[in-house]
This record gives structure tokens, C-alpha cells and sequence, in this order.
């Protein structure tokens, strides 16, 4: 995913990476995370976009840590295999929902985004994932929880998932709200 941000950049924002990393070199601020802040208000870029060009500026390929997808979570769910086949149904219902949905894995949980993120899925206990939803607005209620600390800071939902069956009708309609919103 991190190849094709790169790859993308010209089309998405104008500038290739190269270009990108002068700018915030010469005119940007010194910390990553005001570099992700900077590029996003100043420059109106997606949260992955600007993640991705911050840390290059600092030289760190992220393409080569977060594009093996597969062992990052791999790895995520050692010692929590009881919740990989919850995350693979997710995973795959996810995928379905358009072409342009992208996961992304990072240390601690996976970012599921259209042009930014809609929801993230999130391991929290050895007994419990959590899929994240950003659905700004909208009551918690039943098995919808509000939430701050899932899947970065634009989730403001979750819901519980324990077992397979946890993802059901009401989970499926609430991941779809999230990425409807994103369109």
C-alpha cells in the first residue's frame, strides 16, 4: 500500500515523493508528528499520504516495514490466534466492500481506508478485537461503543468482537455506514 501512495503522489497532490521531502525539509516543521499535522492542514493531505511522506523525509522506508502486509499481522496475532479468524472474516468482507479499499497494517492494528480512513481493526485483549468505525455524529448505542483509543484518532466507534458471530447484520450495516461516509 505504501508502493502505491508513493507511486500515486503526482496524480493525488501534484508532487512526486521527491518533491514532497524538499518541501518539508526546507519549509516544514522538525518533529514527525508536526510534520503529519503540517502537511495535512496546510496542504490538505490524507492522514496515510502524509504519514508516509514524514517518514521518508526522516529516511524511513515505510514501504519496506508496512507492505508485507501479511507479517505484520502475522505477527500482531502471535499468541492471539483465537481472534485471526475474526480478523480474516472482517479482512475479507472489507475487501468487498470497493476496489479502492485499502489495508494498511501498523504495530498495534490495521487502517482500512478509501481516499483516508473509515474503520481499523484492532486486537485490545487476548479475548477481544475491536473494529474501529469512523461515524462522526451518529449516537453509541447497542453494540456500537463510543471510543477514542482504537485505530488512531479519527475513529469515534466501536464494536466488540469476541467470536465469529459478533460480526454480524448490525456490524456489517455499521462498516458500511463508515465507508459510505468516506466516499
Amino acid at each position: 500500500m505504501v508502493a502505491a501512495l508513493i507511486q500515486s503522489m503526482p496524480s493525488r497532490t501534484g508532487k512526486s515523493i521527491a518533491q514532497w521531502i524538499r518541501i518539508v525539509k526546507s519549509k516544514g516543521p522538525k518533529t514527525r508528528k508536526e510534520r503529519i499535522a503540517w502537511l495535512r492542514s496546510t496542504h490538505g493531505i490524507g492522514l496515510p499520504t502524509a504519514m508516509v511522506i514524514a517518514s521518508e523525509t526522516e529516511g524511513k522506508n515505510l514501504a519496506a516495514l508496512y507492505d508485507d502486509h501479511d507479517g505484520v499481522v502475522d505477527a500482531m496475532y502471535q499468541g492471539k490466534e483465537n481472534l485471526r479468524p475474526i480478523y480474516d472474516i472482517v479482512a475479507k468482507s472489507v475487501k468487498k466492500l470497493g476496489k479502492d479499499v485499502g489495508l494498511m497494517a501498523r504495530k498495534g492494528y490495521v487502517t482500512v481506508a478509501r481516499k483516508r480512513q473509515f474503520a481499523a481493526l484492532q486486537l485490545s485483549t487476548k479475548s477481544r478485537l475491536n473494529l474501529g468505525l469512523v461515524l462522526p455524529g451518529v449516537p453509541a448505542k447497542g453494540a456500537l461503543l463510543a471510543s477514542k483509543n482504537v485505530g488512531g484518532g479519527r475513529v469515534t466507534h466501536r464494536i466488540a468482537l469476541e467470536k465469529k458471530s459478533d460480526f454480524n447484520a448490525e456490524a456489517k450495516k455499521w462498516l458500511k455506514t463508515a465507508f459510505d461516509g468516506d466516499a
